[in-house]
């Protein structure tokens, strides 16, 4: 998913409030707070055109995120943060604002995302042993998302960032591939 530079900008924006010392709302609840509004958006086709549709008056708007907010007992902080998106005509990037959010929350408070996919289930000790290596690695506290991928034949690859770490049978095959060419 590409971040656009406004998604960013209102995550960085909420993520300095959240973040802030002294704040009443955690960012983990924040996130929460704020899937389940954009759950409660993505369920109903007249909550998106009331909200995005620039015929109905901001004022209108801001009642329907209010009352959607009280029903899901949202924190000031997070029914706020709507508001200024709907004032703003930017509720129609939640789902990519959230994400974005995640990803600065996580970075301020040192942590690295790792996509792994592994030929496959990783048992919770595999896991364990493999978050500690790519924590050493990469210096930082790796919060990963697990997949299968049956092409990989065994092991694993591991992606943070731009980094690909290769650790399957495939990609060794490959390696050994080139090597074997290069020496032909």
């Amino acid at each position: 998913m590409t971040l656009s530079a406004v998604a960013t900008r209102y995550a960085h924006a909420l993520a300095d409030v959240v973040t802030a010392s002294g704040s009443p709302l955690r960012a983990a609840d924040a996130v929460a707070q704020l899937n389940a509004f954009e759950t409660a958006l993505r369920s109903s086709i007249e909550l998106q055109n009331a909200l995005t549709t620039p015929a109905v008056p901001a004022s209108r708007k801001r009642a329907v995120v209010g009352r959607i907010a009280g029903i899901l007992q949202l924190s000031q902080i997070a029914r706020n943060f709507l508001f200024v998106l709907v004032d703003h005509r930017r509720i129609a990037s939640l789902p990519e604002i959230i994400h974005s959010f995640e990803l600065v929350v996580d970075e301020r408070l040192g942590f690295a995302r790792a996509e792994v996919s592994a030929a496959s289930e990783l048992t919770e000790a595999q896991q364990t042993a493999l978050r500690s290596e790519l924590e050493r690695l990469t210096g930082k506290r790796i919060r990963a998302r697990y997949a299968v991928d049956g092409a990989l034949i065994g092991g694993v690859v591991a992606r943070i960032g731009s980094t690909v770490y290769d650790g399957s049978v495939r990609g060794q095959l490959q390696s050994l591939e080139r090597r074997l060419g290069a020496e032909g």
